[in-house]
């Protein structure tokens, strides 16, 4: 799997296994990305490797670090410090996101009113851990 941001600064590769993809409606991810609803995967810690320009960390909350491109924004990952097992990679930097749709939603109870995605995917009102 490989991956980029939008300018093409910032890049990653891994040939790790994909844990989980999801939907994400926290308010967090939603203020973060300035969109109604993100989506996320995890890889292992260890199997994803950085290239090019190193992403930028931005301490969002206690133990919380988002990982974006300093040249044009793109959000990149997610990492939480009591999640030692997996990064949370945005699945838009995917070089094609079509091949990991998401599999369930967290913080469902979260979801803004107006938005209606139409699937038959579980869903969870908070995390899914």
């Amino acid at each position: 799997m490989k991956g980029h941001c939008h300018c093409g600064a910032v890049h990653w590769e891994s040939d790790g296994e994909v844990a989980w993809s999801c939907y994400c409606h926290c308010t967090d991810c939603r203020r973060n990305c300035a969109a109604p609803v993100t989506a996320f995967f995890g890889l292992p810690h260890g199997s994803v490797t950085w290239s090019g320009d190193a992403p930028r960390i931005y301490n969002s909350s206690e133990g919380v670090e988002r990982l974006f491109c300093g040249t044009c924004g793109t959000q990149m990952a997610y990492r939480k410090a009591t999640d030692k097992v997996n990064i949370h990679l945005y699945t838009a930097t995917l070089e094609d996101p079509n091949e990991l749709p998401s599999r369930f939603h967290v913080f469902h109870a979260d979801h803004l009113s107006w938005l209606n995605i139409q699937d038959t995917l579980p869903r969870y009102a908070k995390s899914a851990g």
